[in-house]
């Protein structure tokens, strides 16, 4: 997650999501009322825009998918190049590849190396889309414990 606030520049822009807690809400009590929090924080440079969301709850357990509708304004009206970057139960997560061998607790040097691999940032998809009267609309299933991370450029 730090990498990818590392990948964000310029200057936040206003997000809105009808699933987000409050911040208040999220301080005073976290998040343990059935729905997650699908919040996310975007911002904008010369020639791209970044925006991180997503699917969170205080309980690390699984379930549905969300789905998410990412609504993009204010974009110039020529093609765009989307990429997506996430950290999810299958993507960038080493803590879930160190499930998966089993919890060592003292890992050999090949767990090492695959847990290191494994917690590398992945971009898992790219694109080209032109947006319509500058509005980019991108529909996802984002996994509960998940975050993507998109990165539009002009």
């Amino acid at each position: 997650m730090f990498r990818m606030f590392g990948m964000m520049s310029g200057k936040r822009v206003a997000v809105k999501s009808d699933r987000m807690y409050p911040l208040f809400t999220i301080r005073d009590s976290g998040v343990r009322n059935s729905t997650t929090d699908i919040g996310a924080i975007a911002a904008r440079d010369t020639n791209t825009a970044t925006v991180m969301v997503w699917n969170y709850h205080d309980d690390d357990t699984t379930g549905a998918p969300a789905n998410v509708q990412l609504q993009c304004s204010g974009l110039p009206a020529q093609e765009l190049t989307i990429k997506q970057y996430r950290i999810d139960e299958t993507h960038s997560n080493s803590y879930e590849a160190w499930k998966k061998m089993g919890s060592p607790q003292q890992p050999s040097a090949a767990q090492i190396a695959q847990l290191e691999k494994e917690g590398q940032l992945k971009q898992v998809d790219s694109s080209k889309i032109r947006p319509n009267s500058g509005l980019l609309l991108l529909n996802m299933q984002l996994p509960r414990q998940g975050i993507v991370f998109i990165k539009i450029g002009w």
